[in-house]
């Protein structure tokens, strides 16, 4: 009996235009009214996935920055895994010298030292990873992140390291050279311990090796008595696979690539599709 659901956000439990739908809404707040523990599990920060839960008025525990923090359902932080200041400045100084943009995740916010570039970066991406969408749209969901306050521009990174008590969550890299990206994860594997994993084509998520979404949320169960053979997790990704190595039953969203669903083994329909709600409806009512 499934006890627990794990759902990723991005191309999972929202659809194309970053919305949560009324189905898959519904369909989680009945697994809630059932007592199943639902936890979204997202390399967002908690304030971006904060704005898509609230949109739909949903109250859930999250997962965020790949299991960098874990926030129950008031808001509250209950586990924090930040990169060690040595292994940051590392990563940095890579990143640098591959002439890569990058993002810096914090407990005080989002930073990018270039708008131009981040907006720029994220269309590309989308644009290949949903070309069924009008560019227009995705250009302005991409500009969006500044106007609702979710991305600060700074000058120089340099100038984080001045901010009392920070802690270095997550590194996001954005490039159209998939070699180049493939260069760098191996050279800095190499060369620092940290977990580096991806969302889609054209970025990569760099975290400490304990802020994981498969180990956070094996935690995350383990606190409250469940067991992994009890827990179901959805996603899309190559970050999800450490939920989908640890979980009794791991779901494959219909836009997954190939290898997720043969990983999983068993797949929903898409995100535009109410995927989620399917997949939770057929573990519920699976006798």
């Amino acid at each position: 009996m499934i006890k627990c659901i794990a759902s990723d956000m991005d191309g999972t439990l929202l659809n194309s235009k970053e919305k949560i739908s009324e189905e898959n809404k519904k369909v989680i707040e009945m697994a809630q009214a059932k007592g199943v523990e639902v936890v979204i599990a997202t390399g967002r920060s908690y304030k971006e996935a904060r704005h898509a839960l609230d949109a739909a008025e949903l109250k859930c525990s999250v997962i965020s920055l790949n299991g960098a923090v874990v926030w129950d359902e008031e808001g509250n932080v209950v586990v924090s895994n930040p990169i060690g200041l040595d292994d940051f400045k590392k990563a940095r100084k890579l990143l640098d010298e591959y002439n890569l943009h990058y993002e810096i995740y914090t407990n005080e916010g989002t930073y990018t030292y270039s708008k131009d570039q981040s907006v720029a970066s994220l269309i590309d991406i989308l644009v290949s990873a949903m070309p069924e969408i009008n560019p227009l749209y995705i250009a302005e969901k991409a500009n969006e992140r500044f106007e609702l306050d979710l991305v600060t521009l700074i000058d120089d990174y340099d100038q984080l390291y001045n901010i009392p008590d920070i802690e270095f969550y997550k590194l996001l890299v954005y490039s159209g050279n998939i070699p180049l990206l493939e260069e760098f994860g191996g050279k800095l594997k190499q060369q620092t311990p940290l977990a580096i994993s991806s969302s889609g084509p054209g970025n990569l998520e760099i975290t400490s090796i304990d802020a994981q979404k498969g180990k956070a949320l094996s935690d995350f169960v383990a606190e409250r008595k469940i067991d992994l053979s009890d827990t179901m997790a959805i996603g899309d990704s190559f970050n999800d696979i450490s939920m989908f190595e640890k979980v009794g039953k791991p779901i494959a969203m219909g836009n997954a690539p190939v290898e997720i669903k043969q990983l999983c083994g068993e797949e929903t329909l898409s995100n535009n599709e109410n995927g989620v709600a399917k997949a939770i409806w057929k573990a519920l009512n699976d006798k």
